[in-house]
């Protein structure tokens, strides 16, 4: 899998593929968001994506240096505009955060503390008959769990790295070793 088979849902005014590596500067006042807490809906974030043949695992490698509130850079995974989730790294209160938001018809979000470099982070989701698990690693080897949730069962999904920057525009992202292949079977609490 390689990001030419790729197609932006909201693409950025810059963005470019060298190689394998999609690079990337946001747009002004972007994000995925439905309703909870802020009242506004918003789904003009930037996702380079790709349709999978059913179930999944996908990973990939994100760069960023987070500056300003809400900045954020990950993967998604989408059905359509009121279910999909996505996950990362977030500035939030003045650090950078590992962030989720699962979106079945309204949003939540989940924040927690990530012990590695946030500029430099890979992120995996696998989806396996109706569950979703989101994982982390610092080196692309370790893959500590970040969440594990119910996620409606589809012919197909709508993957890969994402991107926002909610109050600003700007953020550089470098997207990397981007996978998409069958669900891998690895153990929940993936620490090999």
């Amino acid at each position: 899998m390689t990001f030419a088979r790729c197609s932006w849902i909201n693409a950025p005014e810059r963005w470019c593929l060298d190689g394998e590596r999609l690079l990337v500067v946001t747009d002004k006042a972007t994000d995925f968001w439905r309703d909870t807490h802020y009242g506004f809906i918003r789904d003009n974030g930037h996702l380079f994506g790709y349709e999978t043949d059913g179930d999944f695992t996908m990973q990939v490698r994100v760069r960023a240096n987070y500056a300003a509130l809400y900045d954020q850079a990950g993967i998604m995974v989408r059905l359509d505009e009121r279910n999909w989730i996505k996950a990362g790294i977030e500035k939030s209160d003045d650090q950078c955060q590992l962030s989720s938001v699962l979106t079945v018809d309204r949003s939540d979000w989940a924040t927690g503390t990530y012990g590695g470099d946030p500029a430099d982070v890979w992120m995996r989701a696998t989806v396996n008959d109706g569950v979703i698990r989101v994982q982390v690693s610092a080196d692309g080897k370790r893959w500590p769990l970040v969440r594990l949730a119910p996620f409606p069962k589809a012919a197909s999904y709508f993957v890969g790295p994402m991107c926002c920057t909610p109050e600003r525009a700007e953020l550089e992202v470098e997207f990397s070793r981007f996978y998409v292949g069958p669900p891998n079977g690895r153990d929940l609490h993936d620490l090999a």
